[in-house]
């Protein structure tokens, strides 16, 4: 005899895409928080709050506000493109992409150009020289940029395209956390671990949940990512980074 129970249809789990959307949504937001919380003291509530950035910059530059107005920018496009997507909006997602490629490389010249002028003006976070900092903005900027321009080659390849925006994301996150009070006391390896590590371990487990294996992109880049940062630091001590860095800040 079958009963009731037995022929109430089984619940159904959401779509892989509807998944997708719901997740990298949600990653979306959840960088937009960290971008916030780490910018809000230092520049965008510093008039109200008489904030300072960690690099002792009392007094903001127009280059700076350039760079500062660049970067909300992605931020906010990045929030836009993901909801497009989520409303199924993907012709009007392509079309402002090309907006965020030429954006993504406005970004790249404002950084590299900020972080060059800080060293001019002396400016790096409390007893680091600022040619040894300069590593870490100029190797945000490598990642970020390096990633974009794979996410744009592989922008019909779905997957992989969404995976590669997010890690180009993360390179810009390290400036946010180290703004977060009481971070940067705690060194590069915390620092970077901190911007990184919680991204990349929620998409290595949402890959892990809903697909039974991590898409290569997690993996090599954010194997990229992570191997970058000790390279880094040990670059900026070597008297070829000082000399590179006392060259290109004439």
């Amino acid at each position: 005899m079958v009963t009731a129970e037995s022929r109430q249809p089984a619940p159904r789990s959401l779509p892989s895409t509807a998944r997708d959307r719901v997740f990298f949504g949600a990653m979306a937001v959840a960088m937009a928080m960290t971008v916030l919380v780490g910018f809000a003291p230092s520049y965008y509530l510093r008039f109200m709050l008489h904030g300072t950035s960690p690099t002792g910059t009392a007094v903001m530059s127009p280059l700076l506000h350039l760079h500062a107005a660049a970067f909300t920018a992605w931020v906010v496009l990045f929030l836009v493109q993901t909801a497009l997507v989520a409303s199924h909006r993907v012709r009007v997602h392509r079309r402002l992409g090309v907006a965020g490629a030429v954006l993504a490389a406005v970004m790249v010249c404002l950084g590299v150009a900020a972080a060059l002028d800080a060293v001019r003006r002396g400016a790096s976070p409390p007893g680091v020289d600022p040619r040894v900092f300069l590593v870490v903005p100029l190797g945000n900027m490598a990642t970020f940029g390096g990633f974009v321009a794979a996410a744009l080659v592989l922008r019909r390849s779905k997957q992989a395209h969404k995976r590669l925006m997010v890690l180009a994301y993360l390179g810009l996150l390290v400036a946010a956390v180290a703004r977060i009070p009481g971070v940067l006391p705690l060194g590069p390896p915390v620092l970077f671990a901190l911007a990184f590590l919680p991204f990349l371990l929620a998409g290595v487990a949402y890959d892990g949940l809903t697909r039974r294996t991590v898409h290569p992109a997690w993996l090599w880049g954010g194997a990229l990512l992570i191997l970058s940062v000790p390279a880094r630091l040990a670059l900026s001590k070597t008297a070829v980074w000082l000399a590179f860095a006392d060259l290109v800040t004439r």
